[in-house]
């Protein structure tokens, strides 16, 4: 498609190019030569410049895909090479560096299980989902989706994926890809000896049947063994231990932990001999749950595939690649992708707090005003002392009538220059700091900043960003199910408008 053009040529970066300026058109996207099939490779290039595609083929893609995923069941059984991709959260340019040969492989030539958690915290979930499923009707013996936990209704209104349905589509595109995500299968046995999972095991999980049983067609419970496919976690203790097999998930709001017996249990109950799962971000993005003893096969593995996670927590992503029986980690950084506004915010809205800096400023100004001196040569010198003199008579007769009340007219005019001066501070901060603070805020689905950030200044500010712990501590708080007051029941008006390292570690 051809680019946007220049022709005032004003352009700042040129060695940047600009975006397609149309959606790709239909002949394109689908050409005859394959069938009816997207042209995955085409769409690939073409939304990495941050181009389009137009609603009615984007709705054939999906009903496309809807057709191989209705046919799919619950569980999934597949056999090893394979490649094993944890969560994606809406980062599409990690995904482009996840789909090389040197991380994950080509999708041409390599078998892929992706384990949920497509959308959300991101701004690409639409690029994401649109060439995962592209990819998956040009290779549907050899592409494979789970559900996570944030391919639901509940979760997306409340994070930014319906958000970011609204602003580059409508309501009826993400009601359609509710709908698609409904279909996911729940579960996939690899190699007859691993099970992976999105979330976790489950108390109602005795055999794989269980999973087969259930009636995966509809949005997901906040409770019972659906759930916990989704939700549940690993407890985080060097051994795996729990008072009992199960403790209720007080960081999610739902679901459970398990431990060393709970999993054991399972899995020879199954005979398997390993948990895969995702659903948590990690440091080097993934880690082995060695609760048997540092030389037995993990219990468990966590698996998470979005570096630099919200774009603040300078985590690697990595995969799990099997072969041959083998399990090996394949690591990656993440890759440098166009700078959105959070929530998809419009510049007049971001700059409200340079306006609101300046306005707190004349404010401040306008009530000081009456403490400082007036230079003014054109004051009379007997009019002032006439004006003082006047002055105390009457601050005399309003202590006689109001027993003290000026000292408390003053007490008050000084609480309010405090507090204009503190605003004046934090607008300073937001001013000086904004990108950073911008960084911070894109972590929070309610866009608040912890407690005391803006207060405490730049430095505060530039060490909450700094850390993979501090910043998954203060993001803590958004991975809990929201409860039904927390999430939009009405849909957002929006108006429309490297260093790539790889390690490889066996295990």
């Amino acid at each position: 498609m051809d680019s946007l053009k220049d022709p005032a040529n004003d352009r700042q970066v040129k060695t940047l190019k600009p975006p397609p300026h149309r959606p790709l058109s239909k002949n394109l996207m689908f050409p005859d030569k394959l069938k009816n099939k997207p042209d995955w490779k085409l769409l690939k290039d073409h939304l990495q410049r941050e181009g389009r595609v137009a609603k009615e083929e984007l709705f054939k893609l999906v009903a496309d895909c809807n057709k191989l995923l209705k046919n799919e069941g619950n569980v999934l059984y597949l056999q090893d090479p394979l490649t094993v991709v944890g969560d994606i959260h809406g980062q599409y340019y990690d995904l482009l560096k996840l789909l090389e040969p040197k991380v994950g492989g080509n999708p041409e030539t390599t078998k892929y299980l992706f384990l949920g958690d497509f959308v959300d915290r991101g701004s690409y979930s639409i690029e994401v989902v649109i060439l995962l499923y592209a990819i998956k009707i040009n290779y549907p013996n050899t592409v494979y989706f789970l559900r996570g936990n944030h391919e639901c209704r509940q979760l997306t209104a409340f994070f930014n994926f319906k958000d970011e349905c609204l602003y580059k589509y409508d309501q009826e595109t993400y009601d359609m890809l509710m709908d698609s995500f409904d279909l996911f299968p729940l579960a996939c046995i690899i190699n007859s000896k691993f099970i992976a999972i999105h979330g976790g095991i489950s108390p109602d999980l005795k055999s794989i049947e269980d999973v087969k049983k259930l009636d995966r067609y509809h949005e997901p419970p906040r409770s019972g063994l659906f759930c916990d496919l989704l939700w549940s976690d690993p407890v985080d203790h060097d051994q795996g231990n729990l008072d009992g097999q199960w403790k209720s998930n007080e960081v999610r709001g739902c679901s459970w932990f398990f431990g060393i017996d709970a999993s054991m249990k399972f899995l020879q109950r199954n005979s398997l001999i390993s948990i895969i799962r995702a659903h948590e971000a990690q440091l080097d993005g993934y880690k082995m749950h060695r609760w048997n003893g540092g030389q037995d096969f993990p219990v468990v593995i966590t698996i998470f595939s979005a570096p630099n996670y919200c774009d603040v927590y300078n985590n690697r992503g990595a995969v799990i690649k099997f072969e041959n029986n083998t399990l090996n980690i394949q690591q990656f950084q993440y890759t440098p992708h166009p700078y959105l506004l959070p929530n998809f915010m419009d510049i007049f809205t971001w700059s409200i707090p340079f306006v609101a800096e300046k306005i707190t400023e004349m404010l401040y100004n306008l009530i000081q005003a009456g403490d400082q001196g007036d230079d003014d040569d054109d004051v009379n010198q007997e009019d002032i002392e006439q004006f003082k003199q006047m002055t105390n008579q009457n601050k005399q007769f309003n202590k006689q009538q109001s027993g003290g009340s000026t000292g408390k007219s003053t007490e008050k005019l000084k609480n309010k220059l405090k507090f204009v001066a503190t605003m004046m501070k934090l607008q300073k901060t937001l001013r000086e700091e904004s990108e950073s603070v911008m960084k911070l805020k894109g972590a929070c689905p309610d866009k608040r900043l912890p407690k005391g950030i803006l207060s405490a200044g730049k430095t505060a500010i530039s060490d909450a960003l700094a850390d993979f712990n501090v910043a998954r501590n203060a993001d803590i708080v958004n991975e809990k199910m929201p409860t039904q007051a927390q999430v939009p029941q009405q849909s957002i008006a929006i108006k429309k408008p490297s260093n790539n390292t790889q390690q490889t570690k066996k295990k």
